[in-house]
């Protein structure tokens, strides 16, 4: 949540109207909401989750009402909630014990049944960035199963701050890792630009591990990758001595576990993991904290020569897909042998098309395939094939054809898991977890007949490689996954994150890298709170 517009504005604004309480009414049919919240249902929190027991009466004699959970309550009302033993009052908080979302109807249907209607406002003072076209696919199936209708704002909604009418003093939904533009944008309206050029105002850093959360907060596929991608930084680190035997001074050993991991974006484009990380130097014995840059490949191509099917713009395949900011929300698509892909496929404007999609594993074996119908109107298709695992770790290929014409093909790794439930894995939980689903089929159906007519011939001697993998451990699997995750990305740089120099001399420190999680990040600052309430 950002303001469109400054302290003192909002001050001055609710000063003005401090015996007023602002409250968003859904402004529809009351039977139609009462059923579209399920408010007519009992529902019972228990082990983390919410339970339908079965359908209630609405209280006689009360106005039900709700809407937006985002509201501005003064001090009389507030405290009037709080400490009020009147019926309404304690009636409504029995009732509202036992629904789904009462943040979205308790408030409204209090105000409007008490003393205090005449303080009701319609309108919570806040701008929401809509699109149910493609937010509410997935609203109320079967009662109250929701994903929410609001989107991100973006860069072409600025003039929606700008220009509003009714007052406004706050707005949803902002995520620098979607769209950061925008947030600088506002800031800029509000308190004015930053002088052209300011280090690190087109970059963002987003934490996703500190030491302190414990390895036991990531996943095995991500501990998995976060330890292959500090080794990528250290073997980059020692390319740098360019072939001197003797010198140690850029070799390092890998120690522990990494230190941090942030996500990395500049204008808005991900541009990979930073990962902190201890490591010995070898010529000096001292403990060194690096941080390493790595950055995935792209690997979507057309086919050569190219086929005069253009509707087809990106093929992708990653997990956590967000439907609605139309993101893989796993950036960078780490994957690992129990994962559930999802394919995704972005299209240009045309005709009505039907394409075939065709997953091939590592050996060749063909998973899926499946048909699309694109309509002249989509913009994008997503569909996650009901694939048996665990999945063969190793480069997968996944093609579009159209016709049984190839289109374009993209590749993406899963990479083997060096621990198993955070330790290192055992080769009897790796046999289980490394050698693909039971039979070697990951459906029901086989796809087997179309390997020759697909030209996808499947050789012996890759299937024996793959078994004999699948029992590796220790150092060898390291050296697996590492010739695994280095088709997949790039170290791009490293840097020293002590306060001390690196022994390596060519390492730059990571506050003088504009890349570095710990480079200087202005928009990032903050002091205590001036006599205009700024913090920054």
């Amino acid at each position: 949540v950002l303001s469109p517009r400054t302290n003192d504005q909002l001050v001055a604004f609710l000063s003005k109207y401090r015996d007023m309480n602002f409250i968003k009414s859904h402004g529809r049919d009351n039977a139609r909401f009462i059923r579209k919240q399920g408010l007519d249902r009992l529902f019972f929190e228990c082990d983390t989750h919410m339970w339908r027991l079965g359908d209630r009466k609405i209280p006689e004699g009360i106005s039900v009402d709700g809407g937006s959970d985002w509201f501005l309550m003064n001090r009389v009302f507030v405290d009037y909630v709080i400490n009020s033993k009147d019926d309404l009052v304690t009636s409504m908080k029995r009732f509202y014990a036992y629904t789904l979302l009462p943040a979205e109807s308790f408030f409204h249907t209090v105000l409007e049944n008490s003393p205090h209607c005449e303080s009701m406002v319609d309108n919570n003072l806040r701008i929401t960035n809509w699109n149910r076209k493609l937010g509410c696919k997935c609203q109320y199936k079967h009662i109250v199963d929701w994903c929410g209708c609001s989107h991100d704002f973006k860069p072409s909604d600025l003039p929606r701050f700008q220009q509003t009418t009714r007052p406004t003093f706050f707005a949803r939904k902002f995520e620098a890792s979607v769209n950061q533009e925008i947030i600088n944008q506002l800031d800029a309206f509000l308190f004015g630009g930053v002088p052209q050029g300011t280090p690190g105002m087109r970059a963002y850093w987003e934490n996703i591990f500190d030491e302190p959360d414990g390895t036991h907060s990531l996943t095995d596929t991500q501990l998995t990758h976060y330890h292959a991608f500090a080794r990528m930084g250290l073997a980059r680190t020692a390319a740098s001595l360019q072939g001197h035997p003797t010198d140690n001074s850029c070799r390092y050993l890998a120690m522990g576990s990494p230190v941090s991991v942030h996500l990395y974006f500049l204008s808005d484009e991900f541009q990979g993991y930073l990962v902190r990380h201890h490591a010995t130097n070898l010529a000096s014995s001292k403990l060194e904290t690096l941080e390493t840059w790595v950055m995935p490949r792209k690997f979507f191509k057309f086919s050569n020569p190219p086929n005069t099917f253009t509707r087809l713009q990106l093929a992708e395949i990653g997990t956590d897909w967000d439907a609605k900011e139309r993101l893989f929300r796993n950036f960078g698509n780490l994957m690992g042998p129990t994962d559930e892909p999802v394919g995704m496929q972005r299209w240009g404007k045309g005709a009505n098309v039907t394409a075939t999609v065709v997953w091939v594993d590592p050996t060749n074996v063909i998973a899926a395939t499946y048909d699309i119908l694109v309509d002249a109107g989509s913009e994008f298709t997503h569909y996650r094939p009901p694939l048996n695992t665990p999945l063969r770790p190793g480069v997968w290929s996944l093609r579009v054809l159209h016709h049984w014409n190839p289109v374009a093909e993209t590749r993406f790794l899963i990479t083997p898991h060096t621990h198993h439930r955070h330790q290192p894995i055992r080769k009897e939980d790796a046999l289980k977890l490394h050698n693909g689903p039971a039979k070697n089929s990951y459906m029901e159906q086989s796809f087997h007949g179309l390997n020759p007519i697909l030209n996808i011939p499947v050789h012996l001697g890759q299937v024996e490689e793959a078994e004999r993998n699948a029992g590796l451990t220790g150092a060898e699997l390291e050296r697996w996954v590492d010739g695994l995750v280095a088709e997949a990305w790039s170290a791009v740089d490293v840097c020293s994150a002590g306060p001390s120099p690196a022994g390596c001399p060519v390492l730059q420190a990571c506050r003088d890298a504009p890349w570095s999680s710990l480079s200087p990040d202005p928009k990032a600052g903050l002091r205590p709170p001036g006599s205009d309430g700024r913090i920054r």
